[in-house]
């Protein structure tokens, strides 16, 4: 079971409203809005992902890496790891 799976619609709520700030920018783009409303509308939308990014890390770790390194052995390591490297790829984007 995913460590997300009790807070599963609140983040389809959240993913339903960045994929309408998303069609947004489209609008924005077809009615050929002024490049810097659009470039607001982006970083809005950029920060919207981090925030449902850095939510779902944060229960993986506090569920899936949390009971992994509960019952220790290679499950944890490999747990942890993909934790590091998913921290990794979130501060480089």
């Amino acid at each position: 079971m995913a460590g997300y799976s009790g807070t599963k619609q609140d983040h389809m709520r959240r993913l339903r409203r960045i994929e309408g700030q998303v069609r947004g920018l489209q609008r924005m783009v077809e009615e050929d809005k002024y490049c810097i409303d659009v470039l607001t509308q982006v970083s809005a939308s950029t920060s919207a992902l981090r925030s449902f990014a850095l939510a779902l890390l944060e229960e993986h770790l506090a569920h899936c890496v949390a009971d992994a390194t509960a019952k220790g052995g290679d499950e944890a390591a490999l747990k942890v790891k993909e934790a590091s490297e998913a921290i990794e790829r979130l501060v480089r984007s």
